[in-house]
């Protein structure tokens, strides 16, 4: 969990200076297109997909005229996007598990074989990370945005199946089993608490810990792939030592 945490917040940071704030727009742009497709419909009060979406588009601080642009797109678009995942590992032998969203799956592979292999990883098969890997719900709440009592806020989600609750100076992360995600979203819209980010991820089991110079090999091959349009998200299981931490705050 430390080394998915600590990436986490280094993504946050690096995320609002740099271009991965659009790259961030253009991929919630797209699933909150696909929620309006699949979930049924352009009302979030109707589509509880798409409500979420929303949320986090909204916790991301995405302008509304830019989310209102996808939702009419979502109603409009007659494109179809597929979902596909793929799992490898990058040098050193860090678990990589890719998510895709994509109207060409030919593409989407041929571009992911190649982002592996032009940083010395391989891809593997389906299934083959499964041991690594589980699936959570994340929820980040902004602590200023809270009226709870702290201890209070923790009672309340225990009943609703929270596992783990993390703080730093301004968010606080709570954690649960996949089953309980809808558990943990209804107790917090019960306590009129909305959450700046709420997605199932997938959460290493165990991390691979890597030299500085050989983990920032890893960090790029984790970087091109966020800098491919059809990618969804990334997860690995490298974990972020104090020393990388510095390195890649530097």
């Amino acid at each position: 969990m430390s080394g998915h945490s600590k990436w986490s917040k280094i993504k946050r940071k690096k995320g609002a200076t740099d271009s991965k704030r659009s790259q961030l727009f253009s991929r919630l742009s797209k699933e909150i297109t696909i929620s309006v497709k699949e979930g049924g419909g352009g009302d979030p009060d109707m589509n509880a997909r798409l409500r979420l979406t929303v949320q986090n588009a909204k916790g991301a601080n995405m302008p509304k005229d830019v989310i209102e642009r996808a939702i009419s797109k979502g109603e409009k678009d007659e494109s179809s996007y597929e979902f596909s995942t793929f799992e490898g590992y990058a040098s050193g032998g860090v678990a990589i598990f890719v998510e895709c969203l994509s109207d060409n799956n030919n593409r989407t592979v041929s571009t992911v074989r190649s982002i592996f292999t032009k940083h010395n990883g391989s891809l593997g098969t389906n299934g083959s990370l499964s041991f690594i890997f589980t699936r959570k719900g994340v929820f980040e709440i902004n602590k200023e945005s809270l009226s709870i009592d702290m201890e209070e806020l923790e009672l309340e989600l225990i009943d609703a199946g929270l596992e783990e609750i993390e703080y730093d100076e301004s968010t606080i992360t709570l954690t649960c089993a996949m089953e309980d995600f809808g558990n943990i979203q209804k107790k917090l819209e019960e306590l009129s608490i909305e959450a700046s980010n709420a997605e199932l991820k997938r959460i290493p089991v165990s991390t691979t810990e890597l030299p500085v110079d050989d983990a920032k090999k890893v960090i790029k091959l984790i970087d091109a792939f966020e800098e491919c349009e059809d990618v969804s998200v990334v997860y690995h299981n490298l974990e972020m030592t104090d020393e990388l931490e510095q390195a890649l705050n530097e």
